[in-house]
């Protein structure tokens, strides 16, 4: 197995001490305004791993990926194509990465060279010696990682590692924030067309709000679709009619 060691949280109690002074404090402080300066989760994500280059000492390529239970990987943001499938198995015997369900139990998972007892895995197939994985979300589901790479062994010590943590701190309070603020645009958008498409069934079927709307819902479930998705169909299908001749049972 290649030689590695888990680095429990117990470890980081002095996470407020900044390895490199002030300089990493305004690092982390422009990295935060980026990282919230974005529109979605995935810029959130694509920005987080270039900030992640740029931070972390000796790294140079990163990538965020999440882990379902039962070992199922896929990559969400990476910096190049080098990192992009760099989670998930590969054809020639590479099994993936070996350490990442334990970062289940524990929040940074250090690898110091994966070419040692033999290699055989992702990374030394990639030439990736090193990696650094913190945790960014977890759940009973699903983990979200956020994995810095070299290719010289032994590249990421405790400084690095305490660099990251502060880094993904940052990066899971901006992804949550983009999150929530996608899922409040997304219910937005809903609301304003299920709303259309019940004013169109008002006025196709002669009934009141109440009993559009129950219609669409009646509707929704006869078809198995969801209700936004048959409300935009209602809506596209009114356009596409020029405002005539829509009904829904």
């Amino acid at each position: 197995m290649p030689k590695r060691f888990v680095v429990a949280a117990s470890e980081f109690t002095d996470l407020p001490r900044f390895p490199v002074g002030f300089e990493l404090a305004e690092a982390l402080t422009e990295a935060a305004r980026d990282l919230h300066g974005t529109g979605t989760p995935d810029d959130t994500m694509n920005t987080a791993v270039t900030l992640a280059v740029r931070l972390l000492p000796d790294a140079e390529h990163a990538g965020i990926s999440e882990i379902q239970r039962g070992g199922r990987l896929r990559s969400l943001a990476w910096t190049d194509e080098t990192v992009r499938f760099a989670p998930e198995p590969r054809q020639g015997g590479h099994t993936p990465h070996p350490d990442w369900e334990r970062l289940w139990t524990t929040p940074v998972v250090r690898t110091d060279d994966s070419e040692a007892d033999g290699g055989g895995n992702v990374l030394s197939g990639l030439g990736l010696r090193s990696a650094l994985s913190l945790r960014l979300r977890a759940d009973r589901r699903r983990l979200t990682v956020l994995t810095a790479y070299a290719r010289k062994p032994q590249a990421f010590d405790e400084d690095a590692t305490r660099i990251g943590r502060l880094f993904t701190a940052h990066v899971s309070l901006a992804l949550d924030s983009a999150t929530v603020r996608e899922q409040l645009t997304e219910a937005m958008r809903t609301r304003d067309l299920i709303g259309q498409a019940t004013g169109i069934l008002m006025e196709r079927l002669d009934i009141d709000a109440a009993g559009a709307f129950e219609s669409l819902v009646k509707a929704s479930q006869r078809e198995n679709v969801k209700l936004r998705d048959l409300a935009r169909r209602i809506v596209d299908a009114n356009s596409a009619a020029g405002g005539r001749g829509v009904t829904e049972r």
